[in-house]
């Protein structure tokens, strides 16, 4: 108690020391503010104003009501901070309040920082006459919030006359807060920092070397008024010593912004504050050696449903391309031999067993890198979707019959010396598990949201382990044919049906890369869009020349890909129009994402339903053509005054999105939540929506219902 009010008052300190455990009859405290969220009082450690005495040492000491909250310094992305006017204080020349460090806030995917309970600003009171009467004079407006927030304004007089005095349950509270004030860097044991900032203003990236160590820490940083930031990434390296910690940067104000100061919090160890040094380059994060025995009985629950989640990917509207790669190698099976048959679909199952691996390697490492990652985000990159669409052309080039794809000589040779008078493609089978399994990458499914989130925030064996269960799961269709591979003789004899088919499944292609082209006129542009499908066209025709003959069908095929380009300037003129007549009339009147808006509306009593979606996500357009475009649900959302409906769109990479996502523990879309104010925190929905769901969704949030198990409400 004795070191905290030293950093108060070190007159004080002298005199406490002096009169020992004295303790006189009058508390040195003002009248109090009483209402039902919160209880305010000025107190004094001394009772009077002692001779000679130059300073002061008060505090103003807050008493929340169950459930209610204040603010920090820096609120968060919310909130206001509390505000205190001094001006008409007596023989006072200047006040000082300390801030005890905070604790953390989340809801609605917002962080906040502030108190709970109660909490004593400790307050540094120079005199302006040492020695006389002073009246301390506070107009305060404060902000409390629980499920609503209330302003509070209201005065507090504190009025000491000369004299002696210690009021010692004063004394003892305001020292119990003034231990949780942060101290300098070094009397915490933090011997060096460093900070770097993007030049967009995206991250803040934090490093903090300690002697002592750390535990379980929290940082909060301060870039300046009307700044917001996201939940930090927090990563110890060398034993503890070392803590990394990325932290997102919402929303920031040019004309307040400063250079980062950080608060880091350690349970019972002294908070600090400090303000590390700029550099140019983020420090890299720690990297860790994961543990594969704790928490293995977890991991295999979670693997499962990975499994499950792959397994039903296979049967998902959405997968259709993936489908028709899976009967395209068993029609190609069809005049192979067993050990053939049985190479072929294992072959094709370890493409798919390949992708998923590098999937996960690819994930992890952006993961230590401090980026955000999640599944499907490769459909917001343009070189991804144009090298896509010009492979998915090169396919239905190759089942359309205009060329073959064959292994190189030598290895055709080799297996021929090996199987004499049988002939091998798996280099063909393995890309059609590869492709086949890229493809599946923007659907999602049930169980599949919750696997992929345990493993994006859980350790790097986490990812392995879910990610190969989910690719067993993609992969279990050509597994069961490899096992059983007597299962592609119930197919026809072979005939001119073989050719229909694969006819169809090259339509079926190029019906998927006309899709690939029209996601990629919302993420690359119309320019860049018709010049993928140039060169698409232009590849085809190279391969296929020497094969070309007279015969119609390679003729019709050549035209199919003739009228590509001239089908998506078609599409992007209809794209264009659709997006004219949406502006003018909105089938659901959506108001754009904005996680602040949320808590707003919340507070205000209303209910909002989140849809996060894109273009490239075909869940989300099944979500959209079979739920929420039809009613009941149809008719519920076109009405504000019962559900606001709020839409963000992830088409292109969006910051605010993806670490509204992570905040809820989310990876992937659809993303679905309901929010309202029985439901603060918001109720997540499947990845698949039903309307009956969704209903009863927004009847708990509302307060009509209680929430059933079919809900999750996000903790």
């Amino acid at each position: 108690m004795l070191q905290a009010l030293e950093r108060l008052s070190a007159p004080f300190f002298l005199i406490l020391v002096l009169l020992g455990p004295v303790q006189f009859a009058h508390a040195a405290s003002s009248d109090a503010f009483r209402s039902n969220p919160v209880n305010a009082v000025l107190l004094s450690v001394q009772d009077g104003v002692p001779p000679g005495g130059e300073t002061l040492s008060a505090g103003m000491s807050l008493e929340l009501g169950e459930g209610w909250k204040t603010y920090w310094r820096s609120p968060g992305e919310v909130g206001i901070p509390p505000q205190i006017d001094w001006s008409g204080s007596e023989n006072v020349t200047d006040i000082e309040m300390l801030w005890p460090a905070p604790e953390r806030f989340a809801a609605f995917g917002i962080e906040n920082f502030g108190y709970l309970g109660e909490v004593v600003f400790p307050l540094k009171v120079a005199l302006k006459n040492p020695g006389q009467a002073t009246s301390l004079q506070a107009s305060v407006n404060l902000l409390v919030c629980s499920d609503i927030c209330v302003p509070q304004e209201f005065g507090l007089v504190l009025t000491l006359p000369a004299g002696s005095g210690v009021d010692a349950a004063a004394a003892e509270k305001i020292s119990e807060f003034a231990d949780r004030v942060p101290v300098s860097p070094d009397r915490a044991g933090i011997i060096s920092g460093r900070a770097h900032v993007d030049g967009d203003r995206q991250n803040l990236t934090v490093t903090l070397e300690s002697t002592a160590g750390f535990e379980a820490p929290d940082i909060f940083a301060e870039l300046g008024q009307g700044t917001a930031l996201g939940k930090p990434d927090i990563r110890l390296g060398r034993g503890g010593k070392l803590l990394w910690a990325q932290v997102p940067i919402l929303r920031s104000d040019e004309s307040l912004y400063h250079d980062p100061v950080v608060t880091v919090t350690d349970g019972a160890a002294p908070a600090a504050t400090l303000t590390p040094a700029l550099v140019d380059t983020p420090p890299p994060p720690p990297f860790t050696v994961a543990q594969i025995v704790p928490g293995i009985g977890h991991v295999a629950w979670i693997a499962l449903l990975a499994f499950l989640g792959g397994l039903i990917l296979n049967v998902m509207p959405c997968v259709l391309p993936v489908l028709s790669f899976k009967l395209s190698s068993a029609i190609k099976a069809k005049d192979r031999s067993t050990v053939a048959t049985r190479a072929g679909f294992l072959f094709a199952a370890g493409g798919v067993m390949l992708f998923m691996w590098l999937l996960a390697a690819a994930l992890f490492a952006l993961k230590q890198l401090g980026y955000a990652v999640g599944w499907g985000l490769q459909f917001q990159n343009p070189v991804f979707l144009a090298i896509m669409a010009l492979v998915l052309v090169v396919f239905c080039a190759n089942l359309f019959g205009l060329f073959e794809f064959r292994l190189p000589n030598v290895v055709q040779r080799r297996l021929a010396v090996q199987n004499p008078g049988k002939t091998s493609n798996h280099g063909a089978d393995f890309a059609t598990g590869f492709m086949g399994a890229v493809l599946a990458t923007p659907c999602s499914a049930p169980f599949l949201g919750t696997a992929i989130a345990f493993a994006l925030t859980g350790r790097g064996v986490d990812i392995l382990v879910i990610f190969t269960a989910l690719g067993l799961g993609l992969a279990m269709p050509y597994l069961l044919v490899a096992t059983f591979p007597g299962f592609v003789r119930v197919l026809p004899r072979p005939g001119r049906w073989m050719i229909w088919v694969k006819t169809v499944l090259g339509l079926l292609l190029l019906g998927t890369a006309t899709w690939l082209v029209w996601v990629m006129t919302s993420v690359a542009g119309a320019e860049a869009t018709i010049a993928v499908v140039v060169m698409s066209l232009g590849l085809v025709l190279v391969l296929s020349f020497p094969e070309v003959g007279a015969t119609g069908q390679r003729s019709a095929a050549i035209a199919v890909l003739i009228i590509l380009p001239v089908l998506t300037a078609q599409l992007f003129a209809e794209r264009t129009s659709e997006n004219v007549e949406s502006n003018i009339a909105e089938t659901i009147p959506w108001v754009p994402f904005d996680r602040g808006e949320i808590a707003r509306r919340v507070s205000r009593g209303e209910v909002v339903f989140l849809d996060v979606t894109a273009d490239w996500c075909l869940t989300c357009k099944a979500n959209k053509s079979l739920v929420l475009e039809r009613d009941p649900v149809l008719s519920i959302l076109q009405n504000p005054d019962q559900v606001v409906a709020m839409q963000a769109d992830w088409t292109r990479p969006d910051a605010r999105i993806s670490q509204f996502l992570e905040a809820n523990n989310r990876f992937g879309i659809p993303f679905n939540a309901v929010f309202g104010p029985s439901a603060p925190d918001g109720i997540l929905l499947s990845e698949v929506l039903s309307p009956t769901v969704l209903m009863d969704a927004i009847d708990a949030a509302r307060g009509s219902v209680e929430v059933t198990g079919s809900l999750v409400l996000n903790q």
